[in-house]
């Protein structure tokens, strides 16, 4: 299998995983640290923490794990802070917009540089943007769908449960194939 699929697969399915995970926060216990913005901490958390274990593997080399938290938690700490920013200053679908954009980027930036700065960065950083989007945006409608149509012989709050879980999955998806892209990619060109 070719290295850059290969580490696109890894990202998607790894960071779906965690995903999955951080929104069960979210889906299930949504009060559990007093507000919104106490809820994407927690969900930023187990990104935070999670995403190593998933990810690691996506590093060339020996030490993986610690060179992956190196690079992603700056990263992904970057990434959450200016997407969150962007949704609760600017709000809707411009604040999502504005947020992935700036959030994406700066991912970008981060890993790249950690990475010793290879060629290619507004290849691997505009796939990133484009792959986390598309994931987001798919996860949305998966959600806000989902909430409208239900599900026959399902209660609302056990279709809810499906819909955020559902968001989960797609934004992994879209999210951890751009890093797995990114990533491959960087190293590909490092060589």
């Amino acid at each position: 299998m070719n290295p850059i699929l290969r580490s696109t697969l890894h990202g998607s399915l790894g960071f779906a995983a965690v995903s999955i995970a951080a929104y069960s926060i979210w889906a299930f216990v949504p009060r559990i640290a007093g507000s919104e913005v106490g809820m994407y901490a927690l969900i930023a958390l187990v990104y935070l923490g999670g995403a190593g274990l998933a990810l690691c593997g996506l590093l060339h080399g020996q030490n993986r794990l610690p060179r992956f938290y190196r690079l992603f938690l700056p990263a992904f700490f970057g990434y959450a802070l200016l997407w969150s920013l962007a949704w609760f200053v600017i709000k809707g679908r411009p604040g999502e917009w504005i947020g992935a954009i700036a959030g994406t980027l700066f991912f970008a930036f981060v890993a790249w540089n950690s990475l010793g700065r290879a060629r290619g960065f507004w290849i691997a950083a505009l796939m990133l943007f484009v792959l986390h989007t598309v994931g987001y945006f798919i996860g949305g409608k998966w959600m806000y769908g989902m909430l409208a149509s239900g599900i026959e012989g399902w209660a609302k709050p056990q279709v809810a449960i499906v819909a955020k879980l559902g968001w989960g999955l797609f934004y992994g998806l879209g999210f951890g194939a751009g890093i797995g892209f990114a990533l491959g990619w960087w190293q590909r060109i490092a060589k």
